[in-house]
């Protein structure tokens, strides 16, 4: 029995706006929701279907080196599919990510791009072609 129902990332950010620009605006969230009240700001935004990638220390060195050439990421990276990540990527740079390696084509046949988002959340964006 599958008692979880839903699964969310839930993301404290220095610069609000900045970053609902960023991940809705740029990337293409979609809102779904606003809980802000005069005690501070939320909403919710769907990024599809979710799940728990679980990974040793030496699988996430060989998705960094593989990604980025070298270890980048921390204990939490967001991996998002995309229709295309080389532009996508682009995309967010244009909205203020930094750009962590260019896109690759990895072993496992997907097109991976690295980015790390204006309040310092690394993103993998991945896609099928």
């Amino acid at each position: 029995m599958n008692e979880v129902t839903e699964l969310r990332v839930a993301i404290t950010v220095a610069d609000f706006e900045g970053a609902v620009a960023f991940y809705r605006d740029s990337l293409g969230l979609e809102q779904v929701a606003d809980w802000s009240s005069d005690e501070g700001q939320v909403i919710l935004l769907s990024a599809g279907r979710a799940t728990l990638e679980l990974l040793d220390d030496a699988q996430a060195a060989l998705v960094d080196q593989v990604e980025a050439g070298r270890r980048v990421a921390g204990t939490v990276r967001l991996a998002l599919e995309v229709d295309d990540s080389d532009e996508m990527a682009d995309r967010l740079v244009e909205a203020g990510a930094l750009r962590v390696a260019e896109p690759t084509t990895t072993p496992w046949g997907d097109r991976n791009a690295r980015v790390e988002s204006p309040d310092g959340m690394q993103l993998t964006l991945f896609s099928n072609r």
